[in-house]
């Protein structure tokens, strides 16, 4: 892992197309401003984690609806 340290305006480029702006910084909490072409998904890792927590359970419940029908 790259670890950098950026102040408030600075950026940072991730290959050719996508730019990090940091927007404000306030105790604990950075505010980014991310600019990327429009097929580049962005998603906060916890919203992530939540949507494969869900597709996990829904399998999950598929599975036992496919052993209840075969009982």
């Amino acid at each position: 892992m790259l670890v950098l340290s950026r102040k408030k305006t600075q950026r940072l480029k991730l290959g050719n197309d996508i730019i990090v702006t940091v927007i404000d910084v306030s105790g604990e909490k950075v505010r980014l401003g991310i600019d990327a072409p429009r097929e580049v998904t962005i998603l906060r890792e916890e919203l992530e984690q939540r949507e494969e927590a869900k597709a996990k359970e829904k399998g999950s419940e598929s599975t036992l609806l496919l052993k209840r029908k075969a009982s």
